[in-house]
């Protein structure tokens, strides 16, 4: 047991030892009844990781006197899969005992892998406890989902991870009560900060602490030493997607400091600055436009720099950019504009571009009239031709370019209101 880790070792058998989850795990809750009655259908645990999942997966089990059999899907094969839900169905049939299947890591199993497990569940020789850190909306297999209930488990919150370290300084049996250690309440909550709501991290933590301590008393200089900052992230899972969700809003929603926060948390989780610079060039355009046309020159340069320089010094290139566009005027007009205009080629009928617009590069051209009556817009005061129709006959007169009053675009919205004027539009 001494090589056994703390996190493991402290690993609640029973509903009353667990800690965290206080909604779900309410004493007249669903999911407790089912516990309870011994009813417990196939389930998807969705949480973050040190959130509860195997801990809540194996006391169903113990509960229920099933037999629970663990694997990870990251290991786990499709044979050996499908050897588990024969001998399940097996035993099912000759004394009705229940089989658990606790599928760590169940997003990892692709679609075919995933398929195995459909004819166990339907028939009922298994019941599936899948546990995942990724929504499962996106990496369960719908037949599969359709089947199970998805449980959705939070983070622990920092009084929760206070009362694990508690417990596992009290614990003789199982935790570190035998060394009697104390612990100093800056340095529980730094442990609870910076585990970011994962019991096994914090449990890490302090074991690595109660190795170092020369002393009695645990403190905060201790744990800093035993700390490695976590940060719950995955580049291609839901955080990296819900980050970069977070930084765009924060971005047109004009509050740079906001989104220098979700930079640097993709910058320190080690996402590609290549694919933010991306997000930035398509934002300029998109959020911004002609309410400050520089947005999009300091976007691309953003993105060169990126490719030129590289990390870590084009961090400085893509905070630049970062704060510029997210302190700019901002106009959707363009992008709405485009919207419009898509419209009416999905919908209306596209009549012939007008002769006047066509380019006579030919002499048959020419004797068709193409670009006869064209007028040339620098031969006339201001550079407008008068009288002069652009548009498609069944689409004469119609605007999809709508500048607003931010920025830029309150001037590019007077000079078009001039336009129309001297055009007789």
């Amino acid at each position: 047991m001494n090589q056994t880790p703390l996190a493991e070792k402290m690993r609640p058998s029973d509903l009353r030892g667990f800690i965290g989850q206080k909604e779900l795990l309410n004493l007249r809750g669903p999911l407790r009844k089912l516990i309870r009655k011994d009813r417990i259908p196939s389930l998807i645990l969705w949480g973050p990781p040190g959130c509860g999942k195997t801990t809540l997966a194996r006391i169903i089990a113990n509960l229920s006197n099933a037999r629970f059999i663990n694997l990870s899907a990251v290991a786990a094969g499709v044979a050996e899969v499908k050897k588990i839900i024969e001998e399940a169905r097996k035993l099912r049939e000759f004394n009705q005992e229940k089989t658990i299947l606790f599928l760590d890591e169940i997003h990892r199993f692709n679609k075919a892998q995933q398929d195995t497990l459909l004819p166990g569940v339907e028939d009922g020789s298994i019941i599936l406890i899948g546990a995942t850190t990724e929504n499962p909306s996106f990496y369960v297999n719908s037949p599969l989902l359709s089947r199970a209930q998805v449980i959705t488990l939070e983070a622990l919150d920092e009084n929760d991870i206070e009362s694990i370290i508690n417990l596992a300084l009290k614990d003789k049996e199982r935790g570190l009560g035998e060394l009697k250690l104390k612990i100093k309440k800056d340095a529980i909550g730094y442990i609870a900060m910076v585990s970011g709501g994962d019991a096994r991290i914090s449990l890490n933590i302090l074991e690595k602490a109660a190795d170092i301590t020369t002393k009695k008393v645990i403190d905060l200089n201790t744990v800093k030493s035993a700390t490695t900052k976590f940060i719950l992230y995955d580049k291609k899972g839901e955080e990296h997607y819900n980050t970069i969700s977070a930084y765009i809003k924060s971005i047109r929603g004009s509050d740079p400091d906001a989104a220098l926060h979700y930079l640097a948390r993709m910058l320190e989780a080690g996402d590609d600055a290549r694919f933010i610079a991306r997000r930035l060039v398509i934002l300029a355009s998109e959020d911004i436009g002609n309410a400050d046309p520089h947005a999009l020159m300091v976007a691309t340069a953003a993105a060169n720099a990126v490719e030129y320089v590289g990390l870590p010094e084009a961090q400085l290139n893509l905070a630049q950019a970062t704060t510029y566009l997210a302190s700019a005027p901002k106009s959707n007009s363009s992008y709405l504009a485009l919207l419009r205009a898509k419209a009416d080629i999905k919908n209306k009928k596209l009549d012939p571009i007008p002769l006047h617009l066509r380019n006579a590069v030919t002499e048959l051209m020419k004797e068709l009239n193409y670009g006869a009556g064209y007028k040339y817009a620098h031969d006339f005061k201001d550079h407008i031709a008068p009288k002069i129709d652009f548009m498609p006959k069944n689409l004469k007169g119609k605007r999809y370019y709508y500048p607003t009053n931010q920025g830029f675009e309150e001037k590019i919205q007077q000079n078009l209101a001039e336009v129309f004027k001297k055009r007789g539009r």
